[in-house]
């Protein structure tokens, strides 16, 4: 995942104010990447099986 140079300061800024320290740009670099990737591997599953689930009911509707 390709994290823009505007992310990357947003990241830092929101770090900053939640944990009360400065981190440099390869820093939220790395840390907002891996926190990506967490957010896709819990995300992606749950919607996918939500997605199954309205589909089939929207099947069942139209039956």
């Amino acid at each position: 995942m390709v994290l823009s140079d505007e992310k990357i300061i947003e990241f830092q800024v929101l770090y900053k104010e939640h944990f009360g320290k400065e981190i440099s740009k390869e820093d939220a670099y790395k840390q907002g990447e891996k926190l990506l990737r967490l957010i896709s591997i819990i995300y992606h599953p749950k919607y996918n099986k939500e997605a199954e689930i309205q589909q089939a009911e929207l099947l069942q509707k139209q039956k």
